[in-house]
């Protein structure tokens, strides 16, 4: 019952032109963004001290990474509907009240997975302690808007009375199979990474 640390990210699958118009991407290819998730975190570890060089080193030869990247189906202009779906996920709780039980005379809560197979049980204290590490710092922000979605970027649109219109689509011309190959040759140029078949940069 052990969770993974993880990232939501709800992206636009494609750019926005400052005409108004949105250029829809390829589907992108996952087992290379998941690379460069990996190169980043590590290299992160490594910069704070947290890790050694030679562990990566050993983490490399690890047949599975450790890391996954997955990307959920393509939302649509005017799906309200999955568009608030998918932001209750987002912004859900760590820990489901349903599944939390605490039992007064033993001062301990037991919690139960999501299918209801498993059972954990912690000391009161300790189970304080695991939801307080859900808690940010003051000043932390858990939730952080990048780009057509910033509040920089919206202030303008709104001042502009155009934050509500829905730019138009324009499909993409490549083939899945093309731009796939594009994409991972300049991700390759940019990211000492490695993808599989190939050799690192």
């Amino acid at each position: 019952m052990q969770g993974n640390p993880h990232l939501h990210v709800l992206v636009a699958d494609g750019c926005f032109h400052e005409n108004g118009m949105f250029s829809v991407s390829q589907a992108v290819d996952t087992k290379a963004v998941e690379q460069i998730f990996r190169h980043k975190v590590l290299k992160m570890l490594l910069a704070k001290g947290k890790i050694t060089q030679d562990m990566i080193t050993l983490l490399d030869k690890w047949r599975h990474t450790g890391f996954n990247v997955f990307f959920g189906p393509r939302i649509l202009p005017r799906q309200e509907e999955s568009m608030e779906n998918l932001a209750r996920y987002i912004i859900r709780a760590s820990f489901s009240q349903e599944r939390m039980t605490y039992h007064r005379e033993t001062g301990q809560v037991e919690y139960q997975s999501k299918d209801g197979k498993e059972t954990k049980v912690f000391d009161a204290l300790e189970w304080l302690a695991a939801m307080c590490s859900h808690v940010p710092n003051k000043g932390e922000q858990l939730a952080r808007y990048y780009g057509y979605y910033s509040n920089v970027a919206r202030g303008k649109r709104k001042k502009a009375d155009a934050d509500d219109k829905i730019p138009g689509i324009l499909e993409p011309e490549l083939t899945d199979k093309t731009f796939r190959k594009n994409w991972a040759r300049l991700i390759q140029k940019i990211y000492p990474v490695k993808f599989p078949g190939g050799n690192p940069i």
